[in-house]
């Protein structure tokens, strides 16, 4: 804990653990003690309705999900709560129970709570905006395999656990393997977190906070100096290489096969067009049955991979998450127990929810795969 005094206000800033019993007792002991005006929180609104409201998940519009595009960030975000809920239920503590607390704890003395995180999905975007293609492909595989990966763990290492701050070592690891994101991960959100908790109302403050955040968030508080926040609730645009990428490699595709037309007749564009729609759609397709999909959701993957993969506007894997979702639309028990069938691999394939992610997954890279595929196979035949 550390007390920080400026311009006539004080700030008491409580690190804890996020997952650990004796951090939720610490918080409310502190609040109780100091009496504060207010209670500012390591929290953004998603992640206090998550807390507040654990089957939230029931109440998931996946269909809105998929229309706003959102199905990487519900991924990533799926892939942090598992992470926590695994851990939770080794060290008999719910995730994140002593940010929930502080606002409790707020409430019993009357006093207002303040959510002062960035929005996750800001941060996930920004973080993943500073990545090379290589770091990407890397962090994703990580991901991916943290999906599964359950290490046994001895009574020392549980101990260890509940004594630090298990999210924030994460992100550190994180900015050591990735250190392009350290500057999103840690470094914008304590600047952020204390602008926020700074323009909060009140003479005396509680802050409770991950304890990798204190010295940075002590530091900013001592400057005092005003930081601006929309900067960094931007979420960055793609570079223009990307732009060129994505527009312009369809172009040229489309321009050869014309091409091709004009200089070797109709039978060589047909030809052209049947072994581009193979060369797309068949690992797409395959990448839908590895998902175990419905039917009718490969017979889409085949279908749309040929057309998809010419557009930067639309993915093959958002066209089979919604065709997978119509056929077979998540049961409301399987939204309740997500987190727990998320670090199986049974769990994986028989979630409904986790069904459609591993569709979207799975037929994105068939695309993906296949698109490389059938541009090798154009060029072959400018070549002979």
């Amino acid at each position: 804990m550390r007390i920080v005094a400026r311009d006539g206000r004080e700030f008491v800033l409580v690190g804890t653990a996020h997952v650990s019993r004796e951090s939720t007792e610490l918080v409310r002991a502190v609040i109780e003690a100091a009496q504060p005006d207010g209670v500012c929180i390591e929290l953004d609104a998603g992640r206090y309705a998550a807390l507040s409201q654990p089957q939230r998940f029931e109440q998931l519009d996946l269909r809105q999900v998929l229309a706003s595009r959102q199905l990487p960030t519900l991924f990533a975000n799926l892939v942090l709560a598992a992470f926590q809920h695994s851990l939770g239920v080794r060290l008999g503590v719910r995730p994140g129970a002593e940010l929930l607390e502080g606002a409790r704890a707020a409430e019993a003395i009357g006093k207002p709570f303040f959510l002062c995180d960035r929005e996750v999905r800001i941060t996930l975007r920004r973080a993943w905006a500073a990545l090379s293609f290589w770091k990407k492909s890397l962090l994703a595989a990580a991901l991916a395999e943290s999906l599964v990966a359950r290490p046994e763990m001895s009574e020392a290492d549980l101990r260890e656990l509940r004594e630090r701050d298990v999210m924030t070592q994460l992100l550190e690891e994180l900015a050591r393997s990735f250190p392009g994101i350290k500057t999103v991960l840690i470094d914008e959100r304590d600047a952020y977190l204390a602008e926020k908790i700074r323009s909060s109302p009140g003479a005396k403050l509680v802050a409770v906070v991950g304890a990798g955040h204190l010295a940075g968030l002590a530091a900013h508080l001592e400057r005092g100096t005003e930081i601006a926040l929309a900067p960094l609730e931007t979420i960055p645009p793609p570079s223009q290489w990307t732009k060129w990428l994505a527009w312009g490699v369809p172009a040229l595709i489309v321009a050869t096969v014309v091409w091709l037309g004009i200089e070797k007749g109709a039978a060589e564009v047909e030809a052209t067009a049947l072994q581009w729609i193979l060369a797309t759609g068949t690992p797409t397709a395959i990448g839908a049955a590895i998902a175990f999909a419905h039917p009718g959701t490969i017979l889409a993957a085949f279908l749309a991979a040929p057309i998809t993969t010419l557009s930067p506007l639309i993915g093959a894997g958002h066209v089979t998450a919604f065709v997978q979702s119509y056929f077979r639309p998540p049961f409301v028990g399987e939204l309740s127990r997500v987190l727990d069938d998320l670090s199986s691999w049974r769990g994986l394939w028989s979630n409904r929810l986790l069904r459609i992610l591993l569709v979207f997954v799975l037929t994105s890279i068939g695309g993906m795969l296949g698109m490389w595929v059938g541009v090798g196979q154009i060029v072959g035949r400018v070549i002979d």
